[in-house]
């Protein structure tokens, strides 16, 4: 209820001068009238000034209101910091004030460029108007609701994230026939929770969370039961004055491409509705610990201690034997009938895990210069990686033999991998090219083909596989809320292989030409040894928004990829031949996959 401040205070005044006692001298009275009315002029200037201000901050109030600008309370007390680098005095920051509002516009650093349409299109919350504001922190919720469809011309059995290994060659029945499926798994959840020390320091969360896990009881037959995963979540602490950025717990390997810098939710992910990106593309979730330094925002260096695990592929020789993947002659509570390692507490005990001792190392170097009127960004990396695994002698020493030469033992080696990238503006705002590379030993795992990391030498010790990775692509935005996007990648391996007089399996390794691919072309057969040499891929599609506006933005997507699976060259008992063998050709398969999307972006 307003209150007319002017009134009541000329109405107090006058009840004051009317119940002033009488004077006996006229002079005195009309000097005090003289005096009540000065002051009467002096309240209601006051009062004038009062409703003055009141207005002016309600029209402020409004302003803000209609800006997204947080609502304005009561000043909040100053306190200081540290001195800054370069700063010969404290820095004053306002302790955050108390209630729940929005924001106020994100920086241009959030929303523009090439950054800005990727986060929008792949649902990374940023700072903006949907935010809100809780006492010193800020919340802003992201995510998507997707509807998406996948059509195979040879059957995987997969979803929407294809495992491209195990694209089967012709010998497999199911291969035969096509597949098609509806997904709404992808639809995702996300929160970044950033809390600001000062204008410089920055403590933040980000989770991000689909439906895309599968338990054992997940199947496609009635409820499905697919759950809950993590993708994202980690925690950072950012200081801008002096460049440090920290990172830890589950997020994109430091490995991938970014899209500026070395910052969390830059990374530069290819824009397909295929979930396992493109071949060629290197990336992994995990958890990590990330060290960052920035120089002026320009160039970057970055260091990261990951999470560690080992993929198999080829032949294990049967003498000696190798814990991991073959029947034990030892037995312990963690081993299965076949050897492989099973998961403990808080792992799925159905699913095995890798021997592992030491952390995955990635170093990364980025570079952001401006050329003419283009922002590009450069980056490159390496990774080191430590591999063992358990042998094992079948006449090792034993309480039986207790004098034998031959003991069980750990075999250790270690890989490696370098590679880098380019984003450059072609036409800018209009027309981006990339192109990334990697080679390596031992990185299978970090591939988005997913080839494997080691295979075994005669002796059971492991060898990491050389490995290629290359991807190229183009976005172009053909008009506002309009995108094409193409890409072509390949993962390729070198064979790694070895001969052993000893047990049952002579022909160890991986891509082994004695290896009998004869079978594979022909339906039933099981003579097939399947060793992959490369994947490669072509893909395009495009992006467009139907609807756009306060209210979120709804969007549309169509995919066509054609992928190739090529085998090593074997070997088949085709005679007379040499050595009754002769080589016959390396087997190969092609999928054309097929691919839409519909997605509700409400924030």
């Amino acid at each position: 209820m307003k209150i007319n401040l002017k009134g009541t205070v000329a109405a107090c005044a006058l009840a004051a001068l009317s119940a002033y006692p009488s004077a006996s001298h006229a002079d005195d009275t009309a000097a005090e009238i003289r005096f009540l009315k000065e002051r009467l002029k002096q309240l209601e200037a006051k009062v004038a000034e009062q409703a003055r201000k009141q207005k002016q901050a309600e029209a402020e109030m409004k302003k803000a209101a209609a800006a997204g600008g947080p609502p304005i309370m009561a000043q909040s007390p100053v306190y200081s910091l540290p001195k800054i680098p370069g700063s010969s005095e404290p820095k004053p920051a306002v302790l955050p004030a108390v209630g729940i509002g929005l924001p106020g516009q994100p920086p241009s650093y959030q929303t523009g460029g090439l950054a800005g349409l990727e986060a929008k299109l792949k649902g990374y919350p940023y700072i903006g108007p949907y935010s809100i504001f809780i006492n010193g922190v800020t919340i802003t919720p992201g995510g998507f609701f997707e509807l998406a469809t996948v059509a195979r011309d040879h059957f995987i059995g997969a979803d929407i994230a294809t495992p491209w290994q195990n694209i089967p060659f012709a010998n497999v029945p199911t291969t035969h026939a096509g597949e098609f499926h509806l997904s709404a798994r992808r639809s995702r959840l996300a929160a970044l929770v950033r809390g600001d020390i000062s204008d410089s320091t920055h403590l933040a969360g980000y989770g991000e969370f689909d439906f895309l896990g599968a338990a054992q009881t997940a199947n496609l037959n009635q409820s499905d039961s697919f759950n809950f995963r993590i993708r994202h979540l980690y925690l950072t602490v950012d200081d801008d004055d002096w460049g440090y950025h920290f990172l830890a717990g589950h997020a994109f390997t430091l490995a991938t491409m970014d899209i500026v810098g070395i910052l969390p939710r830059k990374e530069n992910t290819p824009l397909t509705i295929e979930d396992q990106y493109v071949p060629g593309f290197l990336w992994d979730r995990q958890d990590q610990i990330r060290f960052v330094k920035d120089f002026d925002k320009t160039f970057w260096a970055g260091l990261s201690i990951e999470q560690p695990a080992t993929t198999f592929g080829g032949t294990a020789p049967t003498v000696p034997t190798v814990i991991n993947i073959l029947p034990s002659v030892i037995t312990t509570p963690n081993l299965n009938a076949g050897g492989t390692i099973l998961g403990g507490s808080l792992f799925n005990s159905i699913n095995s895990v890798s021997l592992n001792q030491w952390p995955d190392l990635i170093g990364k170097l980025a570079w952001d210069p401006v050329v003419a009127d283009r922002s590009i960004h450069m980056e490159g990396f390496g990774i080191f990686r430590s591999f063992i695994d358990r042998v094992a002698w079948p006449f090792a020493r034993t309480a039986s033999a207790p004098f034998s030469n031959l003991t069980a033992y750990n075999a250790q080696t270690n890989g490696w991998g370098a590679g880098g990238s380019i984003l450059v503006p072609i036409i800018p705002k209009v027309l981006e090219g990339q192109f990334s590379g990697t080679v390596g030993r031992g990185i299978g795992r970090y591939g988005a083909a997913q080839l494997p990391d080691v295979t075994f030498n005669p002796d059971g010790s492991l060898s990491p596989i050389s490995e290629t990775m290359l991807l190229a692509g183009l976005i172009w935005h053909a008009m506002p809320g309009l995108d094409f996007y193409t890409y072509a990648g390949q993962e390729s391996q070198s064979p790694n292989f070895g001969f052993t007089p000893l047990g049952t399996a002579r022909f160890v390794g991986w891509g082994n030409p004695f290896f009998n691919n004869l079978g594979c072309d022909i339906e039933f057969s099981t003579t097939c040894s399947g060793n992959m040499e490369k994947v490669r891929q072509i893909t395009g599609g495009f992006w467009d928004d139907v609807f756009k506006g306060p209210f979120g933005r709804l969007t549309w997507g169509l995919q066509y990829s054609f992928t190739q699976k090529f085998g090593f060259f074997g070997a088949g008992p085709v005679f007379p031949a040499p050595f009754g063998l002769a080589a016959v050709a390396a087997p190969q398969r092609n999928e054309n996959m097929f691919f839409a999307s519909i997605r509700y972006y409400p924030f």
